[in-house]
């Protein structure tokens, strides 16, 4: 072999080489490229997953659209306290039921629905509910709620309907408090507490005969 072909060869090689060079830098920038590409879209993927928000209305989750959740505070805030009179409220004379629908209902709000609650205790008033074969319903007129102070505002206004054998009483529900942000959970998916509750009014509308 002349040292013209050796040259030529050599001079092959390289190219190849070089080629072999260039190709992979392409696989490589490619792959980076591609990398970039889906790091980027899982990224504006979970984004786009962190605004969805999950709200629960008459027992029922759904999704609402909002940039941030502050949007939402008046319908989950307004929801939250309509859950927690439903369930404060709604008593049917079985022991079993009450039991279950306060704890509910104290699992969204503070030491302040536990005193009121102790305090219906003591005066016999679910006892009453239970003797007297009493359903009480209650039915939410409006909900409102100040956004502009923290803890949130409310005052719910209400009406309860005590269904005995022989007539059905109306009676006017109006109550306050305030709202704070807690974590979500099982017990509490919308992530209030309420504080300070009270009962404002409370008294006889009407009774109707059945």
């Amino acid at each position: 072999m002349n040292d013209r072909s050796m040259f030529h060869q050599l001079k092959n090689i390289d190219t190849a080489f070089r080629h072999i060079k260039l190709f992979s830098f392409v696989l490589i920038a490619a792959c980076a490229s591609i990398c970039g590409y889906t790091i980027y879209k899982s990224f504006q993927m979970v984004t786009h997953i962190q605004e969805r928000i999950y709200i629960l209305a008459n027992g029922k989750a759904l999704e609402a659209w909002s940039e941030e959740r502050k949007d939402n505070i008046p319908v989950e805030a307004r929801d939250h306290v309509k859950m927690f009179h439903y369930f404060f409220f709604t008593l049917h004379p079985d022991d079993r039921v009450i039991e279950v629908n306060v704890t509910k209902a104290l699992y969204l709000a503070d030491a302040s629905a536990k005193r009121q609650y102790d305090n219906l205790k003591e005066n016999r008033y679910y006892s009453n509910i239970i003797s007297g074969n009493i359903s009480q319903e209650i039915l939410n007129d409006s909900i409102r709620i100040d956004i502009n102070q923290y803890p949130f505002y409310f005052r719910c206004y209400s009406r309860q309907r005590l269904i005995r054998t022989t007539s059905i009483v109306t009676r006017s529900l109006v109550t306050e408090g305030y709202l704070r942000n807690v974590s979500r959970s099982d017990n509490n998916p919308h992530g209030f507490l309420i504080e300070r509750w009270r009962i404002l009014e409370n008294k006889d509308i009407k009774t109707e005969n059945r």
